[in-house]
């Protein structure tokens, strides 16, 4: 097995032994390198010795002395160094099965590798996860791995996830468990199908991987209009969150008592639709399931009075130059508005004669059920701003566009939004400081 190198980053170790863009990787240590773990692993040492095949075929064995950790500067064609798993289940709940046709191809790729959960953050259902997946985990100690369990009813968890492997596979998290790997928990909860006394069940029976699985979160299904010939699933209302709610701040309380952590975590939408308070910061054991939505709220609004604050104390010099905008407005999902709003109103009541328009944008495209600002698409904002007062500048939320690029979900790009709706547009950061600062151009 060979990897392509990319590119080599100057000054860099590779760069001295007159690696080049082009060559390939053989192996390290005489060991043959699989992916970008075992290269990680054999690279930690302070002598190695490396095969590289020349663009002529020629192959050289290197031999260097460098730093324990010591990167050696080689960016490889693949981050992985190898092909991306895809995922074989038919879950119920997929968001990806929910999209219409004739987007992007990568929109419908369906990761389910152990690799990118260590990487990447992402969540993995271990169906895909082979025993020399589950080893080199182990003989590596790849932690944090993420886990979407969903149910711990290994018969209702194959018919979840349409795979009749799918209950078994939980078998694996024992293994992770008795190895001392940090994992934590994910639970897409569907109506009338994992939620009441079959989630009762399934945080009774993840809670005895505690302190191993650090954390489970509960986030309520994701249903776009696009759902013909799916399995038939309903939304949750506000009676159904608060019991939800109660269920899980229950179970907060018992694994808090026993195990100082309050492990079972409720995402934001739960507290919005049941017209809750979100819980205090102390309630989210450092933030741990961030991705999943669970307590995005409380750490942008702590953030936010921490910036409010600091500005205080440069509230004159703020107020005497000419350089911040006196009009600008925000557009946001649904779920995020009021919060974006109450942001809002406290720097206007702050500055006197500074506007901000706040606005809540539909989602259109994937159907009003959709409320997060990640999924919202360029053509509706456009649509939905473009009758509407918008001042100097308009600042969107950065999740609204791909990672990296300035590309919405529908390939609208942030130059065709600002020639539509005649505004300059600034991406705010999914931080209280950024909110802040951008705001007020600090």
């Amino acid at each position: 097995m060979k990897h392509l190198i990319k590119d080599v980053l100057p000054g860099s170790i590779a760069e001295e032994l007159e690696i080049e863009s082009g060559d390939y990787l053989l192996a390290i240590n005489n060991n043959e390198i699989e992916d970008i773990f075992d290269y990680q692993y054999y690279v930690e040492d302070t002598y190695i010795e490396i095969l590289i095949e020349k663009q002529d075929k020629e192959q050289w064995l290197l031999e260097v002395d460098k730093e324990e950790d010591e990167d050696l500067g080689i960016v490889f064609n693949n981050g992985l160094m190898d092909e991306y798993k895809s995922c074989h289940n038919k879950c119920i709940f997929c968001f990806i099965d929910q999209m219409p046709k004739g987007m992007r191809e990568t929109l419908y790729f369906k990761d389910d590798d152990s690799r990118l959960s260590f990487l990447q953050g992402n969540y993995v259902t271990l169906t895909n996860m082979s025993d020399h997946d589950l080893d080199r985990i182990i003989k590596y100690h790849l932690s944090p791995i993420n886990i979407s369990f969903q149910t711990m009813n290994p018969s209702l968890r194959c018919k979840m996830l349409n795979n009749r492997f799918a209950g078994e596979s939980l078998k694996k998290v024992d293994r992770l468990f008795e190895a001392g790997i940090t994992m934590n928990g994910q639970i897409v909860l569907c109506k009338g199908i994992n939620d009441g006394e079959e989630l009762r069940f399934s945080i009774c029976e993840m809670m005895k991987y505690l302190p191993y699985l650090e954390s489970v979160s509960v986030v309520p299904v994701g249903l776009s209009k696009y759902r013909e010939g799916l399995y038939p699933l309903e939304p949750f209302n506000s009676d159904d969150a608060k019991e939800v709610l109660e269920m899980i701040h229950s179970f907060q309380k018992e694994a808090y008592e026993k195990y100082g952590t309050h492990f079972i975590h409720a995402s934001d939408e739960w507290y919005i639709l049941a017209g809750e308070e979100i819980p205090p910061k102390e309630n989210y054991d450092g933030y741990l399931q961030l991705e999943n939505g669970v307590g995005m709220v409380r750490l942008l609004l702590e953030e936010f009075r921490e910036a409010v604050n600091t500005i205080k104390k440069k509230k004159e010099s703020i107020m005497n130059t000419s350089l911040w905008p006196k009009t600008l407005s925000i557009a946001t999902g649904r779920l995020a508005y009021p919060y974006i709003r109450q942001m809002a109103d406290e720097l206007m009541s702050l500055f006197p004669g500074f506007s901000i328009y706040v606005y809540s944008i539909k989602n259109h495209f994937f159907g009003e059920m959709i409320t997060v600002s990640g999924l919202l698409t360029g053509g509706d904002i456009i649509d939905q701003l473009s009758d509407k007062p918008l001042g100097e500048r308009l600042l969107l939320p950065q999740n609204v566009l791909r990672s990296g690029e300035d590309v919405f979900l529908d390939d609208v790009t942030l130059k065709d939004m600002e020639k539509a709706l005649q505004v300059p547009i600034d991406i705010v950061k999914s931080s209280g400081y950024d909110f802040v600062n951008t705001i007020l151009k600090l």
